[in-house]
């Protein structure tokens, strides 16, 4: 994979959790996520997700900052997010692109137990 491969606007398609056992479970944005992943050429990216048809209060995921590849690691350093503890930070996701697909596996703690989480991103070609 390389940089030029992810420069886009990329669509989501689902965002899935998997808990410390590896068992497949909804993501914290329900069945049918919404989101627009945005990488630029010159090393900027921004993410916006949200709860979909009907977001309800408050379910809305996002930050904006600076990208880099690094092997089939994408490296994101926010700058810009609702959530001060990600301010200023660097979260390493490892990626897959196959087929127009992007993707990005993270992990986070949820009650102290490590999960997995596979957000799968779809190009857009217009």
């Amino acid at each position: 994979m390389r940089a030029d491969d992810l420069v886009g606007v990329w669509h989501l398609v689902s965002f899935r959790e998997l808990d410390g056992a590896g068992t497949p479970g909804v993501g914290p944005l329900g069945d049918a996520p919404r989101g627009r992943l945005l990488y630029t050429r010159d090393g900027h990216v921004s993410v916006h997700m949200m709860r979909g048809p009907d977001p309800g209060p408050v379910p809305y995921m996002g930050y904006a900052g600076t990208w880099r590849l690094e092997g089939s690691r994408i490296v994101h350093r926010i700058e810009v997010t609702p959530r001060p503890d990600w301010i200023d930070t660097e979260q390493t996701r490892e990626a897959t692109l196959a087929e127009g697909r992007l993707t990005l596996h993270a992990r986070t703690r949820v009650d102290g137990v490590e999960h997995r989480r596979v957000l799968v991103w779809r190009r857009d070609r217009a």
